[in-house]
């Protein structure tokens, strides 16, 4: 979430008139993250949040990620409903930009996720890759392996000034994940960017999950990966395998692992690490002038790739079989 693209009083007064959520009292855009334009409404009848979709999301993409949120909550999975206008439309236009009304989850995400944490985060992702199961949509992953050569050949030349050494650790990275990339794997719909700000609790339990605009089609496991980096690490590349066993753990629970999905799981860390080094380090060298926005330092994920250098195992992860 961030705020690329600035909307007046005027402009959103006249789109929210084509809906019924009531008069706005107030709004104000919300910095974190670093793909699209966020707002936060607070209406007469409620709170809700306004999207303006930039970047790397493609209008021909918003109906599968949409129609997502409804199948995914028909089954009863807590994430937040696109909110139709007065003519039964999710997606409008404001200010030149494909834009987006969904409702309002209560909760807060945690800074520091403990393995109960981690636990329940699983189950939820788990139950998230079951829910999908019969949705009748299909969006390839365009931020995977293929895309990962065209995003370093963006940032290669400026790579060593953000840290030294950096294109030649990217380059020897590819080497090894490009020709060893898992195929065959289970599949089916997975979020792609379950960060901790996009999943919310109310005191221990998780109350829903937010951001499905990098939602596609790709392996369960990769799914799991991406999580494993995004809540088992500290920023200076620790790995706490009790939260990588938890997180595991709870998944199962749920959804077991395949032996295929158990043996890639080393490799797939070690890609979704590389996936997020790649685009951080793009959005770090390429930040609009003006933009309301705090890009992801790219270097958090470096260091993290240390330790997947030397994972052999789903047990170095916390697996225990």
């Amino acid at each position: 979430m961030a705020v690329y693209t600035e909307v007046s009083d005027e402009a959103l007064t006249t789109f929210l008139a084509g809906y019924g959520i009531g008069t706005l009292l107030s709004y104000k855009g919300i910095a974190e993250g670093v793909e699209n334009t966020n707002f936060y409404l607070h209406t007469t009848s409620g709170s809700y949040i306004l999207t303006l979709y930039e970047k790397r999301v493609r209008a021909e993409d918003l109906p599968f990620f949409l129609n997502l949120m409804e199948h995914l909550a028909a089954r009863g999975l807590a994430c937040p409903q696109p909110i139709r206008n007065r003519d039964g439309v999710a997606l409008g236009e404001l200010c030149g930009r494909p834009a987006v009304i969904v409702s309002f989850l209560d909760g807060v995400s945690v800074k520091r996720p403990q393995p109960d944490h981690c636990r329940a985060l699983g189950r939820a992702l788990a139950g998230l890759h079951e829910a999908g199961a019969d949705f009748g949509m299909r969006r390839d992953n365009n931020l995977s392996v293929a895309s990962w050569e065209p995003l370093f050949r963006i940032a290669e030349a400026q790579a060593d000034g953000v840290s030294p050494g950096l294109a030649g650790r990217v380059r020897a990275d590819l080497a090894v994940l490009q020709p060893n990339w898992p195929r065959g794997l289970p599949a089916g719909v997975i979020h792609a960017d379950l960060f901790t700000d996009n999943v919310f609790f109310i005191g221990d339990d998780l109350s829903g999950l937010i951001d499905f605009y990098f939602a596609c089609t790709d392996s369960f496991a990769y799914d799991l990966a991406i999580c494993l980096n995004a809540w088992c690490f500290e920023a200076d590349g620790t790995f706490h395998r009790d939260r990588g066993a938890a997180l595991i753990s709870g998944y199962e629970a749920v959804r077991p692992l395949t032996e295929d999905e158990i043996a890639a799981l080393p490799v797939l860390c070690r890609g979704a690490a590389l996936r997020f080094l790649l685009t951080r380090l793009v959005d770090w060298l390429n930040v609009p002038p003006g933009a309301l926005v705090q890009p992801k330092d790219p270097l958090e994920y470096d260091r993290r790739l240390t330790f997947h250098r030397g994972a052999k195992r789903a047990a170095d992860y916390g697996w225990s079989g």
